[in-house]
């Protein structure tokens, strides 16, 4: 069956799950983030079908969050390094863990927790408003229409009435 494609979506969220939506690619890439590398490492650790990783390797190089480069010519071989875009992904993964560790960790806790090298402490993460550093919360936030919005779009009733529009 064919999946529908949420690329050119007028939504951020619509098309980083079209590239990331699978659970299979956000744990490549928390692989990289522990530091994993080579083919049969991401492989051993995930436990992941060999067709299947390498094609969720080849989607990530292809849309820059990892950058494929040869570390032994024969047989030539290939590590998997996080790119800046990669790297910036960080924040996701955090979130997630920090959502999951609420709702869905046992009574024994975290099964993994977050040391920040900066203070020494451990850490989850936060959403928090980019201008006053108050945490971002459903109850005190609104959408509204960014500058990216379709002006095709912008007219529909089901848009004027669920986003803010100025």
């Amino acid at each position: 069956m064919k999946r529908t494609s949420f690329a050119n979506w007028p939504c951020s969220i619509a098309r980083s799950l079209d590239l990331l939506g699978d659970a299979w690619t956000s744990l490549v890439l928390r692989e990289a983030f522990y530091g994993v590398r080579r083919f049969d490492d991401f492989q051993h650790s995930l436990g992941i079908a060999r067709n299947t990783l390498t094609d969720r390797l080849r989607r990530l190089v292809e849309e820059g969050l990892l950058e494929r480069r040869p570390y032994q010519d024969e047989p030539r071989r290939h590590e998997y390094l996080l790119t800046e875009k990669g790297r910036d992904f960080f924040g996701v993964l955090g979130a997630l863990s920090r959502w999951g560790d609420r709702w869905l960790a046992g009574e024994e806790g975290a099964p993994i927790t977050f040391h920040h090298s900066s203070c020494g402490h451990d850490t989850h993460a936060e959403v928090v408003c980019a201008r006053c550093g108050e945490p971002l919360r459903a109850d005190d936030t609104r959408m509204r229409l960014g500058p990216g919005f379709p002006e095709r779009l912008k007219s529909r009733p089901d848009v004027r009435d669920r986003f803010l529009t100025s």
